[in-house]
């Protein structure tokens, strides 16, 4: 999830290029965190709509429920997302800033000490700064520590077909089935990503997951004044021991989101 977007919980049909539309199904009897059929334009939201759900698939996935129920106990490998961009949704932001963290579902398990979260240690990280060649607003400046200054500096192209290969060449050897996993993912990060490789011709596999924790945290943690912002659940989960700078530059959000996929395991990714 950018930076700038964590407490914007929507603005993706801003984000998206125009492209064939796809059908966007629900199954009947799963939890309502959970649906099919990640469209392939835009993720406006219908006017009268089933409640917002948490994992979606990039591709259409058929009209039998059972593929839908072997997807999700399928996903061997969880991605975790965050870009950094040069604005806010409604800015029609470029991408600035590519990192994934790849976890196979192994260390994703319960921990053998009840009510203490088993941190991976194998993680493959990948981080790309890119040209996004669009100027960054000065609160995306502020808050990002990117500009375009600096990108120049450092000789950064944008994003082209040689981060289109970096990216599903890092994709490709991890174990499939694979889940991407971001924060507001679905109003944000994937619609943007995928914009993104639409422009250089191209697009992720149509089996590919997406797991939006945004829905299922308001789901797990109602508590009253609750906020969703990413800072906010990880002071709510690690205590306010931490500076503000090791949440925003990303340094701590890949623990938090790895104990929310964990406790989401059961909730949200039941079926898994």
């Amino acid at each position: 999830m950018d930076a700038l977007s964590r407490s914007r919980p929507g603005g993706a049909a801003a984000l998206a290029p125009p492209a064939p539309s796809r059908r966007e199904a629900g199954w009947p009897g799963l939890p309502q965190h959970v649906a099919f059929g990640f469209p392939a334009a835009r993720l406006e939201k219908p006017a009268a709509r089933r409640p917002e759900s948490s994992l979606r698939l990039l591709g259409e996935s058929g009209s039998r429920r059972s593929s839908a129920m072997a997807a999700l106990q399928d996903f061997q490998t969880f991605v975790f997302l965050d870009l950094e961009t040069t604005g806010l949704p409604h800015d029609r932001p470029r991408l600035a800033e590519l990192c994934l963290f790849a976890v196979h579902r192994r260390s994703l398990q319960c921990s053998p000490l009840p009510g203490t979260p088993q941190l991976p240690r194998i993680i493959d990280k990948l981080t790309l700064c890119v040209d996004p060649q669009k100027p960054f607003t000065l609160e995306a400046e502020r808050i990002t520590g990117l500009s375009n200054q600096n990108l120049k500096e450092n000789r950064k192209a944008d994003f082209n077909s040689g981060v289109v290969d970096i990216l599903k060449g890092f994709l490709c050897r991890q174990m499939g089935p694979v889940c991407l996993v971001a924060h507001n993912g679905l109003g944000f990060d994937f619609p943007l990503l995928r914009a993104e490789l639409w422009r250089v011709g191209t697009d992720l596999p149509p089996s590919t997951g997406c797991l939006d924790t945004l829905p299922a945290l308001k789901e797990l943690e109602r508590s009253p004044g609750m906020s969703y912002q990413l800072g906010a659940l990880f002071r709510h989960f690690y205590g306010h021991g931490r500076k503000n700078h090791d949440i925003d530059r990303g340094k701590e959000p890949d623990k938090l989101k790895r104990t929310i996929t964990a406790r989401s395991d059961t909730q949200t990714l039941s079926n898994i």
